[in-house]
């Protein structure tokens, strides 16, 4: 897997346990295709299959920088304001704002196949398992994870190589290609990006249909309504459907807790947190090494984490209130000796200890989706709602925000903020809340606001660049160049400017 696996080629799903062969489970040599008649007699191997790809978020795939989603993670949170590093580094380029729009990075290749090998491992699964034996609650929920999947994936893909969703447009700019089929006869075309997003929410949709009376889900390493509900709300956000959004987050909260106090500040590695609500579980026996997530973010002794401490962007930090729970993820001094570093470790201001291992190898469970997003989602959609005429939607907001911050912070009072006003202060929780999360990059494309890390302890040396404009040919990700050379459908005029 250590050459770009053009979108085109057929993707394998290789029947393995959870236990078996680890980096190498997924095969994309079109010439080692297994019997999919085989993979798919029952929805016993059909469930080792999507097995396969719920294992596929966290495995390394070629260069250190390929951990899954993890590493996705990082490289969306590193192009935002808030992730600031404590030296300079090459690793995660993207900080700087340059790689992304070399088409020959392999950072874009990572990121490019790494979506699209989920997708094609989903269309198999979503062909096939429909003539499977076994439970049809169990069918409803593979195929209702497969869907969920290909519609998470595409999501994702159209975010970082294509253009932003413009609400009221038509949105005619190239998105990404849509695969929606296991059996490929060539490469295909960029679709706009209003396709895309109508491909997008008519497999969610699907998704929710055949997860609503599926089987129990095995783990939360697995995809259920709730989780299909959250992926449609961060779509409708992304679109600006605002009472969509609102809607589905609420739903996809229902019968869930927010954490405790004491939860928030136990290191981030724990998929049985009350409050995930899915995550990637990982074992001793899976050590992730160099690559994972937490090699990076957490506490082990990688030289990414001993020589450079991941720190909060000060000008934010300064904004979580004194009695709030978040405002002790982040050392203000550097002196904090309850801040655990490695052996051997720096310290910095503004050092993270949001993020720590959960054993003594680089492993911890990755979270991908938490009931604090949805109340997030449900308060901003509702604000946005009260900014573009419904005023009565200024209490919802409010009262969906308050039950968050109350929880983080004891002192909270429900907010007397109305329009803009609200909307910012709802903006500025979502950045405490879920920063190392993911979502940095995308939140900015998605509202349109410019990159602006002034005033606060990024600089040049470290950052590369204080502020992007909003809107510009840079937020999109170049296309690799090896899927342009070898997919007529897109050709060299189907590259972003």
């Amino acid at each position: 897997m250590k050459n770009l696996h053009k979108i085109y080629l057929p993707l394998v799903v290789l029947v393995l346990s959870m236990s078996a062969c680890k980096k190498e489970y997924l095969n994309t040599d079109p010439t080692s295709l297994i019997d999919n008649g085989a993979v798919f007699t029952t929805t016993i191997n059909a469930m080792t299959a999507l097995n396969g790809m719920h294992r596929s978020l966290y495995i390394q795939y070629s260069r250190q920088e390929e951990g899954g989603q993890g590493s996705v993670n990082l490289n969306i949170d590193y192009m935002g304001n808030d992730l600031i590093n404590t030296v300079s580094t090459t690793t995660f380029g993207v900080h700087k704002w340059i790689t992304h729009r070399s088409a020959n990075t392999l950072n874009n290749e990572f990121i490019y196949t790494f979506y699209y090998r989920i997708i094609q491992n989903a269309n198999m699964i979503i062909d096939n398992i429909d003539g499977a034996t076994g439970p049809d609650a169990d069918k409803k929920l593979i195929k209702g994870e497969a869907l969920a999947y290909r519609a998470w994936a595409h999501f994702a893909l159209v975010q970082v190589f294509g253009k932003r969703y413009d609400k009221g447009a038509s949105n005619t700019q190239a998105g990404v290609p849509v695969m929606i089929n296991s059996v490929l006869d060539g490469g295909k075309p960029r679709a706009s990006v209003e396709e895309v997003y109508a491909q997008i929410n008519k497999d969610i949709d699907a998704a929710i249909v055949e997860l609503n009376g599926a089987s129990v889900r095995p783990t939360k390493s697995h995809l259920n309504l709730n989780v299909a509900k959250g992926i449609k709300a961060r779509v409708a956000l992304a679109q600006g459907l605002w009472a969509v959004a609102a809607q589905n987050a609420a739903e996809a909260r229902t019968g869930l807790n927010l954490m405790s106090n004491a939860d928030y500040r136990a290191g981030f590695n724990n998929i049985e947190n009350t409050e995930w609500m899915w995550g990637s579980k990982q074992v001793e026996d899976q050590t992730t090494y160099f690559f994972s997530f937490f090699s990076y973010m957490g506490t082990y002794g990688s030289s990414a984490n001993r020589t450079n401490p991941k720190r909060i962007n000060s000008v934010l930090y300064n904004k979580i209130a004194a009695t709030d729970v978040r405002r002790g993820l982040w050392d203000p001094t550097g002196a904090n000796k309850d801040f655990p570093v490695p052996t051997g470790g720096v310290r910095s201001t503004f050092m993270q200890r949001k993020f720590t291992n959960a054993g003594t190898t680089s492993i911890g469970d990755v979270v991908n989706m938490r009931v604090a997003e949805m109340y997030l989602i449900e308060a901003e959609a509702k604000a946005h709602l009260a900014v573009e005429g419904n005023a009565a939607e200024n209490i919802n907001a409010q009262n969906a925000l308050f039950t968050l911050a109350k929880n983080r912070n004891p002192n909270y009072v429900l907010s007397t903020n109305v329009g803009a006003a609200l909307l910012e202060e709802i903006l500025i929780q979502r950045r405490a809340e879920l920063w190392g999360e993911g979502f940095g990059f995308f939140d900015l494309k998605r509202l349109n606001l410019p990159v602006d890390r002034t005033g606060g302890n990024a600089t040049l040396a470290l950052s590369g660049v204080l502020s992007v404009p909003a809107g510009g040919p840079e937020w999109q990700w170049s296309i690799p160049q090896a899927e342009i050379d070898a997919n007529p459908a897109i050709g060299p005029g189907g590259q972003n400017p």
